[in-house]
């Protein structure tokens, strides 16, 4: 597609979790199990038509471990497609070495809620396009709250307001996942993506809940995101982007074919 239409179409959006250097994927955060090479994963998922990738080193937050500078450089090397990486970035050095290695965004999450000038201070420096702040939220006592390390401890930040405080400090883009729906297979969590989606005017991408070619179609329909992303429905093959991507646009979204 060109024009206008581009700008519309929605993201299908591989995430791909990274520990000591490759990808796994577990349940509600727990029980990984090896899902690949993710350098080979990932110019697979550029073959297949994937719009971005996300790689999230999950061992980075709790074990404080600085993201794989060379793992990027080797990803940067495969792919043709804009790339997301996160996990372990807490200041401004961390972003400009993970940038310099060939990352197009850089996403926060823990670092961001700890420190809410780290988000002015990375869209100042590098651009809001730059900077994603992922939200883990989980449901306790009918309200959703921000929660940090994989889901293990609840803050008290309520989810909302909370993305609405890191859009006006320069977030460029929310990647929301619901840890209730996260590697349940059962769909996302398009009540609340449409709430918050209505309330802020930044991108949102869904994540959390993935099972299903209906179930990206839904989210999209009902809850208008911009990006839906997903890992094991695409890691075991459950789910092809191409086939994917076909039932979208026969069911009138936008998708880069």
């Amino acid at each position: 597609m060109t024009g206008p239409e581009n700008m519309l179409s929605k993201r299908i959006i591989p995430c791909l979790d990274v520990k000591d250097g490759r990808t796994v994927k577990g349940v509600n955060f727990v029980d990984l199990r090896d899902a690949g090479d993710p350098v080979e994963l990932a110019a697979q998922y550029a073959q297949q038509g994937a719009d971005e990738l996300v790689f999230l080193d999950i061992t980075a937050t709790h074990e404080r471990r600085k993201t794989m500078i060379e793992m990027v450089k080797a990803v940067a090397r495969q792919l043709n497609i804009p790339f997301t990486i996160g996990g372990g970035i807490t200041e401004i050095a961390d972003a400009e070495a993970l940038l310099n290695a060939g990352a197009d965004k850089i996403s926060i999450n823990s670092a961001a809620v700890r420190n809410p000038q780290l988000i002015e201070q990375l869209a100042k420096a590098f651009g809001v396009q730059f900077v994603v702040v992922a939200v883990d939220t989980k449901l306790v006592d009918g309200k959703n709250w921000v929660h940090l390390n994989g889901g293990r401890l609840i803050t008290e930040l309520e989810t909302e307001k909370w993305i609405k405080q890191a859009e006006e400090m320069g977030a460029g883009e929310i990647l929301l996942t619901s840890m209730d729906h996260d590697g349940t297979k059962a769909g996302f969590d398009c009540g609340l993506l449409k709430k918050i989606n209505d309330s802020i005017n930044i991108p949102i991408i869904a994540s959390g809940g993935a099972g299903s070619v209906d179930h990206f179609t839904e989210v999209f329909q009902k809850a208008n995101v911009d990006a839906a992303l997903a890992a094991s429905v695409f890691h075991y093959g459950e789910i092809l982007i191409p086939d994917l991507k076909n039932e979208l646009s026969r069911n009138g979204i936008p998708v880069r074919l």
